[in-house]
């Protein structure tokens, strides 16, 4: 039995805006590139998105995390 990935419609534009943000790519930000490259009927616009993603951490603007994702982690007083 073969699944199909079919990524969520602007789900590219949301982890690119939150990397951008945060400056770090987590683990969960790395399978979702992942996915979306293994997927056929990625947009053009999620091509380029994650193609500064990747020029980010080449160039040392962005960085790996080990996180599983991004969590705001503020107390509640």
């Amino acid at each position: 039995m073969l699944y199909s990935l079919t990524p969520i419609p602007g789900a590219i534009a949301e982890m690119y805006a939150q990397v951008t943000l945060s400056g770090q790519v987590t683990l969960a930000d790395r399978y979702g590139m992942k996915a979306a490259l293994l997927c056929d009927h990625l947009e053009e616009e999620d091509y380029r998105c994650i193609d500064r993603l990747l020029y980010g951490l080449r160039r040392g603007r962005l960085s790996l995390s080990c996180e599983l994702s991004h969590c705001p982690c503020r107390s509640r007083s």
